[in-house]
């Protein structure tokens, strides 16, 4: 972390993100200045897991002792310097390193069977949907699951918190979540002795659908689309063939709203080189078990048949064709310099890892988006790769399951106790090759 800094070059970008405190949202905007840390926590879930708090402090452990250790000598560490550390980390951010939430808002609503409103959310014809698409006037806590999982994924107290955050949400989903995470995220701080308040991002609907025609999100999918050759080169950073051609770069969303990736099959077709059309066809599909329950599956309900002209993803506008574009295309529009993963190696997805760092290889080395890097004042380096080790990610002490929300553990110190180790991925290690190319044919 401290050598990332010490190489990391500024850039003139502005980025702009939220943070909720005593309930009220705050808009911080912060220049290219600031090595921004990247971890998350799930629009498919409002309380947060033990998980996602985990990924908090360890983001917040990471900003406070490379900020310090790259103005002291590592190697100087007494219980003078952990008494110091420990001062900072009482404080919100404010050295050069920023952590913040990345919070993708284009994931399914109960994508992972964990969700408490999962009844309602199935009911009311909004399990298919982009958690940005999401309203709350039809949704209430499910007692069914309240009565199998409370004390192992959700507790009665976050229950009661969730239904208080569902009345004053004004109808909106992703900002009841971001309230009853912020508020549990204050209670945290206090335990933990430690600001957990990070700022947050939500990507890729809110961006897409606040900049213009020509915003970055835009010319990332433009780009993408552009052509035979771009698509190859996209599907060859990822490890797709293209006799299949059914990744599709980013997934339209239907008319009746739907716009989950996994209910979404496709086909890309051609004229030539020129792009013809995407066939979407979305259908109802299982999602994904909780750790408590493998039959308990999450499902994604949806019935819809479309095609997309091709000119309408060669020449994207978000507002006349709404659509989710793919994690490892988006995610360039971040402004992050170093991401925290989960778990990769175990729970985490390492063919994610390597999408996500073979296309921005192709992005660095200008065999990809070229010219963008200069346009919107992004960078172009690849940021550092950090993991939570999967042996040390914190599980119920009871129950020993990761997705357990944090309200059911009773003694936080049992979490403090697992401890927790990080490691550096070795780029080098997930990058496509042989046969899939970073640079163009």
């Amino acid at each position: 972390m401290v050598k990332a800094l010490t190489n990391f070059v500024e850039s003139s970008r502005k980025v702009t993100f939220f943070c909720l405190r005593s309930g009220q949202r705050r808009d911080v905007t912060l220049d290219g200045k600031h090595f921004f840390l990247r971890t998350s926590v799930e629009y498919s879930n409002p309380q947060l897991t033990v998980e996602e708090v985990q990924g908090i402090i360890a983001a917040r452990l990471l900003e406070v002792c490379g900020t310090y250790f790259a103005d002291h000598k590592l190697e100087d560490v007494d219980e003078k310097v952990i008494g110091e550390l420990c001062e900072l980390l009482q404080k919100p951010p404010q050295g050069r390193i920023v952590p913040f939430l990345l919070n993708t808002d284009d994931v399914e609503p109960d994508r992972y069977s964990i969700n408490p409103l999962k009844e309602s959310i199935v009911s009311s014809g909004q399990s298919a949907l982009p958690a940005a698409s999401v309203k709350t006037e039809q949704l209430c806590i499910d007692q069914k699951f309240m009565q199998k999982y409370e004390g192992s994924l959700i507790s009665s107290k976050e229950a009661e918190l969730i239904t208080r955050n569902l009345r004053i949400c004004n109808n909106n989903y992703m900002n009841m979540v971001d309230a009853v995470k912020y508020e549990q995220l204050e209670y945290l701080s206090e335990q933990f002795g430690m600001d957990l308040h990070l700022c947050t991002l939500r990507m890729p609907q809110a961006m897409l659908s606040q900049e213009h025609s020509e915003g970055l999100l835009h010319r990332i999918i433009r780009e993408a689309h552009r052509d035979y050759a771009s698509i190859e080169h996209v599907y060859s950073c990822i490890g797709r063939s293209m006799k299949s051609r059914s990744t599709l770069l980013t997934v339209p969303h239907s008319s009746k709203g739907y716009g989950s990736k996994r209910a979404a099959k496709g086909k890309i077709y051609f004229d030539g080189i020129k792009l013809k059309n995407v066939r979407v066809d979305y259908e109802t599909t299982k999602l994904y078990p909780n750790a408590i329950d493998p039959d308990d599956v999450s499902i994604a309900v949806a019935d819809d048949h479309f095609t997309v002209e091709g000119s309408k993803l060669v020449n994207y506008a978000y507002f006349e064709t709404p659509s989710s574009p793919q994690f490892f295309l988006y995610s360039l529009a971040s402004p992050e310099n170093a991401a925290l993963w989960h778990g990769i190696g175990a729970f985490g997805a390492s063919q994610l890892v390597k999408s996500y760092l073979t296309i921005r290889l192709a992005f660095a080395k200008g065999f990809l988006f070229k010219g963008l890097a200069d346009e919107y004042k992004i960078s172009s380096s690849i940021p550092l790769q950090l993991n939570l080790r999967p042996e040390y990610i914190w599980f119920h002490p009871v129950h020993r399951n990761i997705d357990a929300s944090i309200g059911t553990v009773e003694n936080l110190k049992d979490l403090a106790a697992i401890g927790m180790r990080l490691e550096s991925l070795p780029i080098e290690s997930y990058i496509r090759n042989g046969n899939n190319r970073t640079e163009p044919s």
